[in-house]
């Protein structure tokens, strides 16, 4: 693996810290068993799309099959078994992240481009020239001609494997580009593509590969997931992280990071005044903050960052976590006409995300969400 290739912890679905042992799954036993069968009448398919919620482990198993792939010493009856792995040398170069025949390409990795313009550029999204650099080889826009790594011999003899992580945000260029790889890939070369949005993969990219839908962790997975992560959050902060989460140990993971809990414990009175038709001044300007303070944390931890693409993702935090105040005061009523304001404050919800996608005035919106929160019903009838 190739240096810049980390994991994201937005897409961690492995058990426990314990880096000597990678092939522990929590849930997914559908996609498992998919790949297992792929494996064993050796119909594994050149190119594949993991699709599914963000977080629940898509990346981390396509890392795990990788590691049957590479690893001749393992079968399919391996896959998703804990299994030590630093006793092979395959192991030992997975685990340490080292594994020349290994690629995990993320929209991130431009920071380390030897091509000026690319590195300095915003990571919104995964450029042609950084694919070109990554895997398929070619002209740059610096004028320089890129080796293909996808074309290259393994360097272990064991195959090589791509796995495109968000490969949603890839642009329209370079999915057209990639469409010739995928159309005739080198022997012994395997594709990944995992995605939340497969809708904004081309339709000839979707026609290419086999489709592997993943859902959320049920109840148990998730529990147990929490369990061999080594947390020690109490228990009230574990019962609301595990509701927050919905079977993702991603949105788990970044809830703690950004410590969401503090949030709802934050908002909780001023939201209870606007459900209760009461203004509150304190609200807007508690979101604004919350949304600033988000956004600082993901620039500390990559300064190449979009501040713009934090602010949206701190935006789409922050409406998650109003969305789900408003699902469990549902759950909870019991009179049509709270119901249907609540219905009313959802609805209101998905507009204020829709309008943030393009309104970067997060003051504004912010303001505008407060003041219609109190009467959501007559926001669009005038």
């Amino acid at each position: 693996m190739e240096h810049g290739e980390r994991r994201h912890l937005d897409d961690f679905g492995v058990g426990g810290s314990n880096e000597e042992s990678m092939g522990i799954i929590h849930g997914h036993l559908r996609p498992l068993a998919t790949l297992r069968s792929a494996l064993e009448g050796d119909r594994m398919h050149h190119a594949w799309i993991f699709s599914g919620p963000e977080g629940v482990g898509k990346c981390t198993v396509a890392e795990e099959l990788s590691r049957i792939l590479l690893d001749p010493s393992l079968d399919a009856a391996h896959l998703g078994e804990p299994e030590p792995v630093l006793a092979t040398e395959v192991g030992t170069l997975l685990t340490a992240g080292t594994h020349p025949d290994l690629h995990v390409i993320r929209k991130e990795d431009a920071a380390w481009s030897d091509n000026r313009q690319l590195r300095e550029r915003k990571q919104l999204n995964i450029p042609l020239d950084l694919l070109r650099e990554r895997m398929i080889g070619g002209r740059t826009s610096d004028g320089k001609i890129k080796d293909a790594p996808a074309y290259r011999t393994a360097s272990m003899g064991n195959g090589k494997i791509f796995i495109i992580d968000e490969s949603e945000l890839l642009d329209r260029t370079a999915q057209n580009v990639l469409l010739k790889t995928l159309e005739e890939p080198p022997a012994g070369t395997y594709i990944i593509l995992v995605t939340s949005k497969p809708d904004r993969l081309l339709p000839t990219i979707r026609s290419r590969c086999q489709q592997l839908p993943f859902g959320s962790l049920d109840v148990d997975s998730m529990g147990k997931w929490v369990d061999d992560a080594g947390y020690e959050d109490d228990e009230t902060s574990r019962s609301w992280l595990l509701s927050w989460a919905e079977g993702s140990p991603g949105r788990y993971e970044n809830a703690r990071k950004h410590d969401l809990v503090q949030w709802g414990a934050t908002l909780e009175p001023l939201l209870n005044q606007v459900d209760g038709g009461r203004f509150a001044p304190d609200l807007a300007p508690t979101m604004v903050e919350l949304i600033d303070q988000y956004a600082e944390v993901q620039m500390a931890e990559n300064s190449k960052g979009s501040k713009e693409s934090a602010n949206r993702s701190g935006v789409r935090t922050l409406i998650g976590l109003l969305s789900h105040h408003l699902r469990t005061r549902l759950a909870a009523s019991d009179g049509t006409d709270v119901r249907n304001r609540i219905c009313s404050t959802i609805d209101l919800l998905v507009q204020i995300e829709q309008e943030s996608e393009s309104h970067i005035n997060i003051k504004q919106l912010m303001e505008s969400l407060s003041a219609s929160w109190r009467d959501p019903e007559s926001v669009g009838t005038s």
